[in-house]
């Protein structure tokens, strides 16, 4: 299939292009690039053709050709969605709908969006399946809500929606991001001896490696439509839902002699799920190969031999809102998150 990635060049995009290229796919890219100083492994990214472009300024003949989109690109986490609400909801709802608007109407047959387990919030302590109702806590979390919510009309027998619903994602990537717990939790391990632990640790949060997560988007783009058409997936394993001071003891077992700390001020964190898999494993026979364990050790056997202290990994090379609040303070951007007309070298 040709098909069309929006954030390519993201941490999961980077990592999904080589992906799609193995499996036999013509990939093109589409990215803004607000990150193109963000990497880890210089030499990870792969080439394809893209266009560098704005989500919001998407067009037709962007979109013209293709047989799938696979949708990633938006702003990418809680705290970035809380920088600006209404750019929360400019990217990742409006111009998620108006995305699929032209791409259903240039003959798009498929359209993959990277939604999130984010919609479900506060949910408690039961396992909730897809059917479950919405409780975001969150710009983030509620962008997703309305983006899946306006892109579902619009399924026909020629367009086929698919929402994949990710769990909180971790591993590594060219372009590596430490605002994430598994992540996160590593970099602090190995570079201090410490966990640092940002709330009190009870919060429930579902986890899966960025591997798994691209393994799961082929497989919603090459299976039958029947398959797939309007559905959501939650995209993770039962067995990977931890609460985060789980997280934080399994990456202490894995990163000698560290311990456990809390961070200054810790408290709950509101945002707590645990999510049923069982939906994608039965319709897609989808199954994660990844747990937390492999993939904390894979973080730390990446970052054990460096020098990498607690203001770079928490800076803004590898923390989006890090990098696009000092991307705005540089002026390289405008308060709108667009490239100035002028950028500097």
């Amino acid at each position: 299939m040709k098909v069309l990635l929006t954030g390519h060049k993201g941490y999961i995009g980077s990592v999904m292009t080589p992906f799609l290229l193995t499996a036999g796919h013509e990939v093109h890219g589409l990215d803004a690039d607000l990150f193109e100083g963000c990497l880890f492994d210089e030499n990870g990214l792969v080439a394809i053709p893209e266009t560098r472009k704005d989500l919001r300024d998407v067009e037709l003949a962007d979109v013209d050709g293709f047989d799938a989109v696979i949708h990633l690109a938006n702003l990418s986490n809680d705290p970035l969605g809380n920088l600006d609400p209404d750019l929360t909801y400019a990217i990742n709802h409006r111009a998620t709908v108006r995305l699929a608007e032209i791409a259903k109407e240039a003959g798009v047959r498929r359209f993959i969006f990277s939604s999130s387990c984010s919609l479900y919030g506060a949910a408690g302590q039961a396992s909730v399946t897809e059917e479950a109702e919405f409780n975001p806590v969150t710009p983030y979390g509620t962008a997703k809500v309305l983006a899946e919510r306006d892109v579902r009309p619009l399924a026909s027998d020629s367009f086929s929606p698919v929402f994949m619903r990710n769990a909180t994602v971790y591993g590594l990537s060219p372009r590596l991001r430490f605002d994430l717990v598994v992540n996160n939790l590593t970099a602090w391990a190995v570079s201090t001896g410490q966990i640092r632990m940002k709330s009190d640790g009870t919060p429930w949060r579902p986890l899966v490696h960025v591997e798994d997560v691209c393994t799961a988007f082929l497989a919603a783009l090459e299976a039958p439509q029947e398959a797939v058409h309007n559905e959501a997936f939650n995209v993770g394993s039962s067995s990977e839902n931890y609460q985060v001071r789980e997280v934080a003891t399994i990456v202490g077992e894995v990163v000698p002699e560290c311990r456990v700390s809390f961070a200054d001020g810790a408290s709950p964190d509101s945002r707590s799920y645990r999510v049923s898999f069982d939906k994608i494993a039965e319709r897609l026979g989808w199954r994660p190969t990844w747990t937390v364990r492999d993939g904390a050790t894979q973080v730390y056997e990446a970052l054990r031999d460096l020098d990498l202290a607690p203001d770079i990994f928490e800076g803004e090379r590898y923390s989006r809102i890090a990098h696009l609040k000092a991307l705005l303070e540089e002026g390289r951007v405008g308060v709108d998150l667009r490239w100035a007309s002028v950028e500097i070298a």
